[in-house]
C-alpha cells in the first residue's frame, strides 16, 4: 500500500471511530477531549498495519512501564518529569486505542478485553508503587509520607475493581445514557481521570508541590470511592430484588 492509500485509509478510519464513539456522558475531560482523540489517531493509523488490539494494549503497557521506571530509577528533575509524564500519557492513549481498533475490526473478543483490565489493573496499582519507592529512594521524605502513595494504591485498586465487577454482574456493558448520568458527572470523575493523574507527574522535580497535588488527588479519590461502593451496592440491591 503506498504512503498516500495509507493517509487516505488512516483519515477515512478516523472519520468512522468519530461517528461511532462511546457516548461522552460522566466521562471526564481529559479522557474524552484529549486521550479519546489521541486513542483513535493511533487505531486510525495502526488499521492499516497488521496490529491488533493485543499489539495495542501491550504498547500500552510498555510505554507505561517506562514512564512509571523513570519515576523509580531517576533523580527528580525537570526533563525526567516532562519525558515521564510524556511517556504515561502516550501509554494512555494506547489504551484508548485498543478498543477503537476492535472496533474498527468489527468489535473485540472477551480476550482482548479480559487481558485490557488485567492491564489496566496492573497500572492502577504499580503507578502509586513507582511514586512509593521513587518517594523512598530518590527523596528525604519521611516514612509517614510514603503513606499517602500507599493508601491512594489501595483506593484505586478498590475502586477499579468495585466498577469492574459492578459492571460483570450488572451485566451493564453499554454505556449509561445521558439522562442517567449526574448533571455533574465529568466534574466529579475528574480526579479520577488517569490523565489528570499523569499530568502532576510534571511536579515530580519539586518533592513537596507533587505530594501536596498527589495527596489531594488521593482524598478526592478515596471520596469517590465511597460513593461508588455506595451508588453499585444500592444498584445490584435493586437488580436482585427485580429478580425476585
Amino acid at each position: 500500500m503506498s504512503a498516500v492509500a495509507e493517509a487516505r485509509g488512516a483519515r477515512a478510519a478516523y472519520a468512522a471511530l468519530v461517528s461511532a464513539q462511546k457516548s461522552g456522558a460522566g466521562i471526564s475531560f481529559y479522557m474524552r477531549v484529549v486521550n479519546r482523540r489521541l486513542g483513535r489517531l493511533i487505531a486510525a493509523v495502526a488499521a492499516q498495519t497488521p496490529a491488533t488490539p493485543n499489539h495495542m494494549t501491550a504498547a500500552s503497557f510498555a510505554s507505561f512501564l517506562a514512564g512509571a521506571g523513570l519515576l523509580v530509577a531517576v533523580e527528580p528533575g525537570t526533563a525526567m518529569a516532562i519525558g515521564s509524564m510524556l511517556l504515561l500519557q502516550l501509554g494512555f492513549a494506547f489504551d484508548s486505542a485498543d478498543g477503537q481498533l476492535a472496533r474498527l475490526r468489527g468489535g473485540g473478543s472477551p480476550a482482548g478485553e479480559w487481558l485490557d483490565h488485567v492491564v489496566d489493573s496492573a497500572r492502577h496499582l504499580l503507578f502509586h508503587l513507582a511514586v512509593l519507592i521513587g518517594l523512598h529512594r530518590l527523596t528525604d521524605v519521611s516514612d509517614a509520607v510514603l503513606l499517602v502513595p500507599l493508601g491512594f494504591a489501595f483506593v484505586s485498586t478498590v475502586r477499579f475493581f468495585a466498577q469492574i465487577l459492578a459492571e460483570q454482574l450488572a451485566r451493564r456493558d453499554p454505556p449509561p445514557e445521558p439522562e442517567a448520568v449526574p448533571r455533574f458527572g465529568t466534574l466529579i470523575q475528574f480526579p479520577a481521570d488517569t490523565g489528570v493523574l499523569n499530568l502532576v507527574v510534571v511536579l515530580w522535580a519539586w518533592t513537596t508541590t507533587f505530594l501536596w497535588a498527589y495527596a489531594l488527588l488521593g482524598v478526592l479519590n478515596a471520596v469517590l470511592l465511597v460513593a461508588t461502593l455506595v451508588r453499585r451496592h444500592r444498584e445490584l440491591a435493586a437488580l436482585g430484588r427485580e429478580a425476585r
